[in-house]
């Protein structure tokens, strides 16, 4: 590699052009590299697939609205239920495969004991059913 010129003029003076021959030799021997390989990369096995006309079910599960009023009072869909006929009900719901397993809606009154909340959240998650949500009124603004 040279850094200066064969002319007597400037012979102390550094040569501060950038040789570009061996970039470009670099970069044309990937090319070539590339073109080799592409075609290996593509390689597949062909394959005479049978065809079908079947859709997937899909089921929403249903969903069970549970309330509970100020006074303890447990609603199951609106029909007003006790304890012990609610956790017979989730039992039920729980024995179903869990794709089909109800979605529980839990509604309590605000001036409801936490104890009812409680109960209800331990029966239903002892039953199998796990998704339950706290339905609650927006806020006025």
């Amino acid at each position: 590699m040279a850094f200066g010129s064969f002319d007597n003029k400037s012979s102390g003076s550094v040569m501060s052009e950038i040789n570009m021959v061996p970039l470009i030799d670099v970069m044309l021997v990937l090319l070539v590299i590339f073109i080799v390989t592409a075609p290996l990369l593509t390689h597949s096995v062909k394959l005479d697939l049978p065809q079908v006309s079947a859709h997937e079910n899909q089921l929403k599960p249903e969903k069970v609205e549970f309330a509970i009023d100020a006074a303890g009072t447990r609603y199951w869909n609106g029909e007003v239920v006790t304890r012990e006929q609610a956790i017979e009900r989730f039992k039920i719901e729980g024995a179903r495969p869990e794709a089909q397993r109800p979605e529980v809606h839990l509604r309590a009154d605000q001036a409801v004991p936490y104890r009812f909340v409680a109960e209800t959240l331990a029966d239903a998650s002892k039953a199998g059913l796990t998704k339950i949500g706290f339905i609650s009124e927006p806020e006025d603004r």
